[in-house]
């Protein structure tokens, strides 16, 4: 469950446009990453409300689950799951705070897959995701998105992820949707509404 969920929180967002998308020119990727990088570097909180889909091998039917993920920078990411379940995981001090309908625990982070999905969570509002060295970045547009496709390079990150792709609107600097491909072929996807950039958020959202 851990797994999936931090997984899937990196999700942070959608397998929508697969077909149209085709690759940005150097010059393009330059500029896109430049943009995202200058854009970011003013936020301090990021707030979205979530639907995050996921399929799996063994089920026919996709899982639903419904949100708020909440961003404090540098380093303080939440997502607490409302319906049709409770559930919250937050990444703080390098720890997992888990929260599983209210039977609580923690898992120390530091120097685990879950930290360095955190760091690229976090890095997803700071624009300093680009340039994990985990990571190969490959960079696609289509006619809506702006599209940033991470492949894992450690062979610890290659165990659970296949590939992760960052949708960001045209013309803006946030992500709203995430796809993730893991190894076993699962597939997780969050789409982001109700963005809010430097609102102040409550202590609340970051304990159990």
């Amino acid at each position: 469950m851990i797994k999936n969920i931090a997984l899937g929180a990196f999700l942070l967002v959608s397998g929508l446009f697969f077909a149209q998308n085709t690759a940005m020119s150097g010059v393009e990727a330059k500029a896109f990453v430049t943009k995202v990088s200058s854009d970011t570097k003013g936020y301090k909180t990021l707030q979205s409300d979530f639907t995050q889909t996921k399929k799996l091998d063994f089920l026919d039917k996709s899982i639903v689950t419904h949100g708020r993920m909440s961003l404090q920078a540098p380093n303080m990411l939440s997502w607490k799951y409302t319906k049709p379940y409770q559930y919250s995981i937050v990444f703080k001090n390098n720890k997992i705070f888990i929260n599983d309908q209210g039977k609580k625990s923690s898992v120390d982070a530091k120097s685990k897959t879950f930290e360095k999905i955190n760091k690229l969570i976090v890095g997803s509002s700071n624009g300093t995701m680009f340039n994990d060295p985990e990571f190969t970045v490959a960079y696609f547009k289509n006619g809506s998105y702006n599209v940033a496709r991470f492949i894992p390079k450690t062979s610890q990150l290659i165990k659970y992820i296949k590939q992760i792709e960052l949708y960001f609107p045209k013309n803006q600097s946030t992500v709203s949707q995430v796809n993730m491909t893991e190894a076993s072929g699962d597939t997780t996807n969050i789409v982001f509404k109700n963005t809010k950039i430097n609102a102040s958020i409550p202590a609340s959202e970051f304990s159990l």
